[in-house]
């Protein structure tokens, strides 16, 4: 059997889908399978096991009316179609990914038609649809039920763990000092789910008085570079950033290691739920309901109404303290002042 995925999202949501990969290897032990992303996604699957090839196909939003991406989808499609697969899964649900499995020639084209109707033509398109209406759950869940409801013999049992193999982390040596750390990830791109950078500089001086040391994971984005370096200036021999360098692999071997992560809703917060990392997770201008980290040990903390400023930003009604109470909830320890 061969089966293959498209899924053109970003990179957390590429991540999420390695539970479904993992349960179908179980259920298809000797399966191929192919997964297709956007590029710039690629190598945060370089730690399943079970994906036999990973493709790229979508590039960044300012590219994608390129005629020179569409030209090299066309020949993505036609590299996929010479491999006669049996099975291809859209589960992006975008028109591009759509495109891409109506060209590849497998003789089983799979996506859900929950929620918002297909259009008439991708109906004529695709062979198999799941009805599973996935806008109240998981985002992992929407990918495994879509998935099971398309095969000849579902998958079994609950969405496995997120998937990065500890043998396939790398080693981040700048921690090689401490004892004990936390991987504190402040920074993102959406504006909606930053909190306020002084309450980070708090944060992180209060956990300084519980563990040995922190590292600052960013992203390239010169923004979360130059927060940071903000935080590290706290204590330059006791918190370290990674600069925007660090590779999945290596914010992998981080997290193997790490005894907490606290950071915001982001692709950073699932790798640390596919590392099994303890985890506070900040969510604001997000839904936990569909994107909180899976399968770990976490505490999700959210503004609040009530006993904080009302009527501020959303960012604004989470106070420090509960997110360090939420911190000593996940490291076992009782909540300090």
């Amino acid at each position: 059997m061969k089966f293959l995925f498209i899924k053109l999202k970003h990179i957390g949501d590429t991540l999420l889908l390695s539970p479904t990969v993992r349960a179908l290897r179980q259920t298809y032990p000797q399966a191929l399978i192919w997964v297709v992303v956007r590029r710039g996604c690629e190598t945060v699957l370089a730690g399943c096991p079970d994906i036999d090839r990973v493709l790229t196909a979508a590039a960044p939003e300012k590219e994608r009316r390129s005629p020179w991406n569409w030209w090299a989808d066309l020949t993505l499609a036609a590299a996929i179609r010479r491999e006669r697969f049996d099975y291809v899964f859209e589960l992006g649900d975008g028109d591009r990914g759509r495109w891409l499995a109506s060209l590849c020639g497998a003789k089983r084209r799979c996506t859900n038609a929950a929620g918002k109707p297909l259009h008439w033509w991708w109906r004529k398109t695709f062979t198999d649809f799941s009805h599973f209406y996935w806008y109240q759950s998981h985002q992992v869940e929407k990918d495994y039920i879509t998935t099971s409801d398309c095969l000849p013999a579902p998958l079994t049992g609950p969405p496995p763990r997120l998937c990065f193999d500890r043998d396939r982390a790398k080693p981040w040596p700048a921690t090689d000092m401490f004892d004990d750390f936390a991987v504190v990830h402040p920074g993102t791109r959406w504006r909606i789910k930053r909190w306020p950078s002084e309450r980070w500089v708090t944060l992180c001086t209060r956990l300084l008085e519980r563990l040995h040391g922190i590292v600052i994971s960013a992203g390239p984005d010169p923004e979360e570079i130059r927060l940071a370096e903000q935080l590290c200036a706290i204590d330059p021999q006791r918190i370290v950033s990674t600069h925007g360098q660090a590779s999945w692999a290596q914010l992998a071997g981080l997290l193997y290691k790490a005894r907490l992560f606290v950071g915001v809703d982001t692709a950073a917060m699932h790798m640390a739920a596919a590392c099994a990392c303890p985890t506070v997770a900040l969510f604001i201008g997000s839904s936990p309901v569909e994107w909180a980290p899976w399968r770990t040990r976490h505490v999700v903390v959210q503004p609040q109404e009530e006993g904080e400023v009302v009527g501020a930003r959303p960012a604004e009604r989470i106070s420090v303290k509960r997110v360090l109470h939420a911190c000593d909830t996940v490291l076992g320890r009782s909540p300090g002042p």
